[in-house]
């Protein structure tokens, strides 16, 4: 689902999905979510999820704009880390919940990949290899992007500049025919 990765925000050094997005995903309300939670407070230890502070939901607010309507909630949103996402798919059944967990799980799973293979660069030596995890880097970042579409042709280049490294990943996509 290519909505997954627009929604993940970093908030105290943590990839997180805040409720009202985690809700709109499942295709159902806020306090649904919330009260999954509340029902379920064993499943979601310290580090599962959090609540925002008022300094954190105001630059949210301020930085994205499909999370404007924040703006005039009396209650800060709680936000889901990876492990507290996986524990909520636990709770929420049906055939919309499976799909949707499934997603967020392959998006979290490249954004790691991804995490790691930059990471990794500077320190490979060999070029063939730093050449095919910047290849992959750049595939990774296609996926998480346009999930939605079908790959018709790919085109890599890679540009080395001393100190500086230029990535360009440049892949051909179409709209998958139904």
């Amino acid at each position: 689902m290519k909505n997954v990765e627009e929604k993940i925000l970093t908030i105290r050094n943590e990839r997180v999905i805040l409720d009202c997005d985690v809700a709109s995903l499942y295709g159902v309300p806020t306090k649904e979510i919330n009260q999954a939670v509340r029902n379920n407070p064993e499943k979601f230890p310290k580090g599962y999820i959090f609540q925002t502070t008022d300094y954190e939901k105001s630059e949210v607010v301020k930085n994205f704009d499909h999370l404007e309507k924040l703006k005039f909630s009396p209650v800060n949103p709680t936000a889901f880390t990876e492990r507290g996402l996986y524990m909520l798919a636990t709770i929420l059944k049906g055939k919309i919940a499976v799909q949707t967990t499934i997603s967020i799980i392959d998006t979290f799973v490249e954004i790691r990949e991804l995490s790691r293979a930059v990471a990794s660069i500077p320190h490979v030596v060999d070029e063939s290899e730093r050449k095919s995890l910047l290849k992959r880097s750049g595939e990774i970042i296609s996926n998480v992007l346009t999930s939605d579409l079908e790959e018709s042709e790919t085109e890599t280049e890679i540009e080395l500049n001393l100190a500086m490294l230029k990535i360009k990943h440049k892949v051909k996509k179409e709209r998958q025919r139904k």
